[in-house]
């Protein structure tokens, strides 16, 4: 069992002991995406901290955007829930960029490949994310690539 998993099941457990509904609710929905992604495929299989990682980073981006709909429809206490779960799934997620880190990050991976022009997106973009290391969302990453190129 992976290292993450088993420190988001023991805060679960302190936290329903804690009597913390927001904090049991949003990490019993966290491990439950976790082993929906462990069953997917073929066979059962233990994900990887970096496979966890990743389902909790889809689940914060999900907590993000329906706290934004949420929002843009004049719900504000549902908008207030899913943004007070998406601050308790940023606790396991790694720090996120500067746009000042991220710029310096991209414009080193660009170089490094010598990368130009548009044609060149996708292979940049290969680039860039592996510099980044999951450190900034794929939405900002593009933005800067795309800017840097030019397009």
């Amino acid at each position: 069992m992976s290292t993450l998993k088993d420190r988001l099941t023991a805060d679960m457990r302190s936290a329903l002991k804690a009597r913390d509904e927001l904090t049991t609710s949003t990490l019993r929905m966290a491990l439950a995406a976790v082993g929906n992604a462990e069953v997917a495929g073929k066979a059962k299989r233990e994900l990887t901290d970096d496979e966890v990682l990743a389902v909790l980073t889809k689940e914060a981006k999900k907590r993000r955007e329906a706290a934004t709909a949420f929002a843009d429809a004049g719900r504000a206490e549902q908008a207030a829930k899913e943004t007070a779960e998406g601050e308790v799934l940023d606790r396991y997620l790694p720090k996120q960029l500067s746009d000042a880190e991220l710029t310096e990050l991209v414009s080193g991976a660009l170089a490094a490949g010598g990368f130009t022009g548009k044609a060149q997106m996708g292979p940049a973009m290969k680039a860039a994310q592996a510099a980044v290391a999951g450190q900034a969302e794929g939405g900002r990453v593009a933005a800067e690539v795309r800017r840097q190129l030019g397009l």
